[in-house]
């Protein structure tokens, strides 16, 4: 590599160019003058030169005052610069700011309904339920009173609500920044949710046209519409909305429904107190309701007394007068089983009217005295026996012979379960389908004394014994029905068929899927308590076919008639004689049978028990010509009862309930019992023999039990008469032996 020389001495590389090249490269003088480029004078450069070479001016180190004055300059105008900067970017973020709320607002807005096209929605429709009398059973719905103008109301009912949720409603825009403002620092304090800011008009407008979710989204609409609202109604009709439409707690909407519900009075005569109790449930309706919650009900109306008194809305001495003395009386709630027959009929009722927009009054057949009665009934026995006899639960279905449900109790207490178990629940029956096995023989020809074998019988291995494992040898149909044994009900089924013994029970009004096998005969497939009380009407009515039926007649509120039950056509399903036959059979049950402790004094009553395998059910179902009850007493986990069975509980709450209810009407005979109840009587002193002797046979359980064996009373065990009604008429007048 080649090194050229400088002028000045300093050398620069050629890198191998040749020499006529040389002169191509950079001079000294080709290159920007720099500190080590310069000549140097001195090996000491001056002061002057150094402040040069530091880039002061020679002025300024000259004049040292001056440049502090200039520094100071410098700093002041560094200063400005900065607060001008704040001023700008504030502004910047300001109008952001703006334009986010406003994007927002627009937002929120185009995910509301067109603010042109919205109207005050009407009320939902509501379900009004009344019993036989007329009375008020249940409510279905929204209970919504009928709306009350501003100025049918006491002055200080409104303003017990401006008091305690908007004191300043008469001079805000829909939303009230004064409101909100405090609620916040309120809050902040509390370090917590203790205030709202929401007005009367921001409530109103989440009433009518949001859902109760609280998110911010939900707010701003809430806040859009409550300006719209103040935009388009008076204050005064935006109160009377508000007042219509505020929930009250326990389905109550509105100051009239509440006053009905609570006081028992229109809304027209509350008194201060009461006034201020309704203003205080507002804020939390269900849990402050005076029928679950008195005390706070209470503690919170002595607050909106005070706030309505410091409101200058009533005096000091009222507030306190009505705080001493508080005049309101809650209604006290009752047990509610009736609800168990509200909730059948709005499975019913898309059947008879269709979907309505309109409220309504359904009148029923439930007699509401029948109604408590029943209710007391299933409610006592349990609380009394349900822990001896590990029951937990109970139904009760009452009807007329023609079918009209007069009270229904679906369980023990609806508030802890709404489980219908008198029309939706399906139990074995147990010995009380028998029934209509005894009902199948006698129309294929036996009679109340054709006699029948109770001894051991297997059936494909299966071996049914009787409930106490005894056996009596030869009994006539009646005291098998009467003691309800079982080895003579399967013969019974297999002698006529048990196909024919399922259409039997169809016929008359079981409706669920039975198996026609042997085990038929003693209640294996399951049945619900309605159809099987139905199934027993033809028995108290003379033999007519009933469809068991609980409305009656459907109206408007304005009285337009929506639906009425027509009078059906009466269609037999049991011939009259054969009525005759099994009321005769059945009373038996009540006589000297397995429900004797559900005689009823003076009434003519039959009946038959059942109890299921291992004792998970226990039924009673019993008539007189006036009505039919049935009763079911078990466990919802279908668990077994401490042999509990059906001439025990059932026939225990049967009596206390059918007692009450035939107390004053007059007495009525069974249909066609009357005359074969004679003659028979007649007959007996001619054809008196040794009553059974009974035999004992060790082994498990039955599959299926009846009750308790009480000893045979009545000596009419006979060779099997005729067939044919005719045939035991003659037998039963004249001896004979065919």
């Amino acid at each position: 590599m080649a090194w050229g020389k400088k002028k000045g001495g300093r050398k620069e590389p050629l890198f191998g160019l040749p020499a006529a090249l040389a002169d191509l490269r950079l001079t000294a003088a080709d290159r920007v003058p720099g500190g080590e480029d310069k000549p140097k004078k001195s090996t000491k450069p001056s002061a002057k030169r150094k402040s040069e070479d530091a880039g002061d001016e020679p002025s300024r180190e000259r004049k040292a005052p001056a440049g502090r004055s200039g520094a100071k300059r410098r700093s002041k105008s560094g200063g400005g610069f900065s607060l001008g900067r704040l001023v700008y970017w504030g502004a910047v973020l300001g109008l952001w700011g703006v334009i986010a709320v406003i994007g927002v607002v627009i937002y929120v807005g185009a995910h509301l309904p067109p603010i042109q096209s919205l109207e005050i929605p009407k009320r939902p429709p509501t379900i009004q339920i009344v019993g036989i009398d007329g009375s008020m059973l249940a409510q279905r719905g929204e209970m919504a009173g009928a709306n009350v103008s501003l100025q049918d109301l006491p002055p200080y009912l409104p303003k017990a609500f401006i008091a305690i949720e908007d004191r300043r409603f008469y001079s805000h825009f829909g939303i009230d920044p004064i409101g909100i403002l405090r609620a916040l620092v309120t809050n902040v304090l509390h370090r917590g949710v203790s205030q709202g800011g929401s007005t009367l008009t921001q409530q109103l407008a989440k009433n009518l046209f949001l859902t109760q979710e609280r998110t911010m989204a939900r707010k701003l609409q809430e806040a859009e519409l409550a300006i719209w609202l103040e935009r388009k109604h008076s204050k005064n009709e935006i109160l009377e909305l508000y007042l219509n439409r505020v929930y009250f707690g326990s389905g109550a909407y509105g100051v009239e429904a509440a006053a009905q519900k609570y006081f028992g009075k229109s809304a027209k005569n509350v008194t201060v107190a009461e006034a201020a109790m309704l203003a205080g449930l507002v804020k939390s309706p269900s849990r402050l309701a005076p029928n679950r919650n008195p005390e706070g009900a209470e503690a919170r109306a002595q607050i909106v007394l005070a706030a309505m008194a410091d409101a200058k809305f009533i005096t000091d001495a009222q507030a306190q007068a009505s705080i001493g003395h508080p005049s309101y009386n809650v209604k006290p709630a009752g047990a509610g089983t009736v609800n168990y027959v509200a909730d059948w009929i709005g499975e019913v009722l898309d059947d008879l009217v269709g979907q309505i927009d309109e409220s309504i009054k359904v009148e029923t057949t439930i007699d509401p005295k029948l109604q408590s009665v029943a209710e007391a009934a299933i409610i006592d026995e349990l609380a009394a026996k349900s822990v001896k006899f590990n029951v937990s639960q109970g139904a009760l279905v009452a009807m007329t012979p023609d079918g009209a449900v007069r009270a229904m109790v679906g369980g023990r207490n609806y508030s802890d379960s709404q489980y219908n178990r008198a029309v939706t629940a399906k139990r074995q029956p147990g010995s009380s389908f028998k029934p209509f096995v005894y009902l199948t023989a006698l129309e294929q020809g036996l009679t109340p004394d054709t006699v029948r074998q109770d001894a051991p019988i297997e059936v494909k291995g299966w071996k049914p014994e009787n409930y106490t494992h005894e056996y009596f040898g030869a009994v006539t149909l009646t005291q098998g029905l009467a003691m309800s044994l079982n080895t003579v009900a399967i013969r019974l089924g297999l002698e006529v068929g048990p196909k024919n013994v399922v259409r039997t029970a169809h016929r008359l009004g079981i409706s669920s899927k039975l198996e026609p096998n042997a085990s038929i005969a003693l209640g294996t497939s399951e049945v619900s308590v309605v159809e099987l009380v139905g199934a027993y009407a033809p028995f108290a009515n003379g033999g007519f076919a009933v469809a068991p039926h609980v409305v009656t007649r459907i109206r408007t509120l304005s009285g337009k008639l929506l639906y009425m039950r027509q009078a059906e056509e009466r269609n037999p399903v049991i011939d009259p004689r054969y009525v005759g036959m099994m009321n005769t059979m059945m009373r038996e049950t009540l006589i000297s049978g397995t429900a004797k402790k559900a005689e009823i004094p003076g009434w003519p009553a039959a009946g038959k028990t059942g109890t299921s395998q291992d004792y998970r059910d226990a039924w009673f179902i019993g008539y007189t010509a006036n009505l039919v009850t049935g009763v079911w007493l078990g466990n919802d986990d279908n668990s077994p009862t401490k042999k509990a069975t059906g001439g025990g509980l059932p026939v225990e709450v049967w009596s206390r309930f059918m007692r009450t209810a035939h107390e004053g009407v007059p007495v009525a005979a069974l249909p066609n019992s009357q005359a074969t109840w004679g003659l028979s009587n007649l007959a007996q002193a001619a054809s008196q023999v040794s009553p059974p002797t009974a035999t004992t046979a060790p082994g498990p359980a039955p599959a299926s039990s009846g009750g308790y064996r009480p000893p045979p009373t009545r000596a009419n065990v006979r060779p099997e008469a005729a067939a044919g009604l005719d045939g035991w008429l003659m037998d039963r007048l004249f001896g004979g032996n065919r």
